[in-house]
């Protein structure tokens, strides 16, 4: 969830609402005049708030601007220890990466905090970060995320769109290739695939939309700027209880039957359907992520007699 670092009030609650994950925005949100007194307010937040069970994310400015240097030594030097990662926006080339891993190392290493503790989470916003995708993932271990940012990538494109998130009524999705290309690259790496914000707030089907394309394509979740939208998220990026007890199932089933007790067989018929590796490997996609959802089962694998 998306929360302006200027706002005392949004920071306050944005607590207690059901995010995996908040970012405390110095960025886009956050007016130029305002920027320098939002990094107190951040660090204000962060270390008198109850951010239980939620990963505590800042969003400094991109590393080009006037501001980057100060929010990512302020924000360390006063909050490190209840920071879990920064978010890097607008990276178009690996140098943005490599200054924020040199910065944060440098900082860490002067707070006596663990070296590599504070992760990253770049944000590709444009074709220029796009096409060194690869070389922004592996530029350095600390990086857990890779986002993608819709509306910068928009203008970057000149798609003749006004709405961030919504590329308009074309016939057809212009993100296709971009949603597949930072997916790859996250699953080939080892990181997270995050799509970024849906800005018609009070569009919730619209929204549930394109959170279920960023699904379809393997995401692991999508940006929510409004708490009107935390519920189609969490319902669209959760599997349904229909689909982890056929998850579970699957697994057990398959683990039966390839066993010598079920006749270390290697494709079997499991109802109507036939399941092999490849359905095993399906299946602990949406078994994993039931079980950190702590979902319980409501059916059991029964061998035929």
């Amino acid at each position: 969830m998306a929360v302006p670092g200027s706002s005392e009030k949004m920071l306050k609650k944005a607590q207690g609402l059901p995010a995996d994950q908040v970012f405390l925005d110095l960025e886009d949100s956050v007016a130029p005049v305002a920027k320098p007194a939002a990094r107190a307010t951040v660090i204000e937040a962060l270390n008198q708030g109850d951010w239980s069970g939620k990963t505590r994310v800042v969003r400094v400015n991109d590393a080009d601007t006037q501001w980057a240097h100060e929010d990512v030594l302020e924000v360390v030097r006063g909050a490190g220890a209840n920071l879990d990662c920064i978010m890097l926006p607008k990276v178009e080339r690996v140098a943005h990466i490599h200054w924020l891993d040199v910065l944060l190392t440098q900082v860490e290493r002067e707070l006596g905090l663990p070296e590599g503790g504070i992760g990253i989470e770049a944000q590709i916003e444009g074709p220029a970060g796009l096409s060194e995708i690869e070389a922004i993932a592996t530029a350095t271990p600390r990086t857990e995320t890779l986002i993608f940012g819709p509306g910068d990538f928009m203008a970057a494109m000149k798609m003749p769109a006004l709405t961030i998130g919504a590329p308009g009524a074309t016939g057809y999705d212009p993100f296709d290739s971009v949603l597949m290309a930072i997916a790859m690259t996250a699953r080939k790496h080892g990181l997270q695939a995050i799509d970024g914000p849906y800005a018609l707030i009070r569009d919730v089907d619209g929204y549930r939309a394109s959170a279920e394309r960023a699904s379809a394509y393997g995401y692991d979740g999508k940006w929510v700027l409004h708490p009107g939208q935390l519920d189609a998220a969490n319902e669209v990026f959760s599997p349904t209880q229909a689909d982890y007890d056929k998850a579970e199932l699957i697994l057990e089933a398959y683990a039966h039957y390839t066993s010598d007790a079920g006749g270390g067989l290697g494709a079997v018929m499991l109802g109507d359907e036939m399941i092999d590796e490849a359905s095993r490997k399906l299946a602990l996609v949406t078994a994993e992520r039931g079980r950190l959802l702590e979902m319980s089962r409501t059916t059991r694998f029964q061998p035929s007699a």
